[in-house]
């Protein structure tokens, strides 16, 4: 597996396939994280062939974390939208200048549009994450 770190699992043999077994000593050690897996079989005459590869999400541990934030990325960022959104009532420079030094603000309009677009994210992953389809309501058509 690659991310965060480097993991590699060698399987055993085991009765007609192979198992891949870790201790829980062995995954406290894995840094949290997106991970990204190839499963390969290697022949004795070192021929590999690569079977099946995937991703994978390593989360923290809760009980060992001092300070644990669950949120997704795009919870994450809308909150961050609207911290600026927030902010923004009180300032009404979109752009300034200081010693020669330029700051330009996203736009209001722009910070909404994207706000929109972050909460139809939070919005389908809340849905997925309590099993309704990602697209929103089914609705049944007949043809007849």
């Amino acid at each position: 597996m690659r991310g965060p770190s480097s993991i590699d699992i060698a399987g055993v043999h085991d009765g007609a396939g192979h198992a891949f077994k870790q201790t829980a000593t062995e995954t406290a050690a894995w840094a949290p994280g997106r991970y990204w897996w190839t499963l390969r079989a290697a022949s004795a005459d070192s021929d590999v062939i690569e079977l099946e590869t995937g991703e994978l999400l390593i989360a923290p541990d809760m009980v060992a974390a001092d300070t644990f934030d669950g949120r997704s990325e795009a919870e994450t960022a809308l909150a961050a939208i609207d911290a600026v959104l927030g902010k923004r009532a009180t300032i009404d420079q979109e752009r300034y200048r200081i010693n020669n030094r330029e700051l330009y603000r996203m736009s209001v309009s722009d910070l909404t549009k994207l706000r929109a677009h972050f909460v139809a994210l939070v919005a389908r992953e809340r849905r997925k994450a309590a099993g309704q389809s990602g697209w929103g309501r089914t609705i049944p058509v007949r043809f007849s």
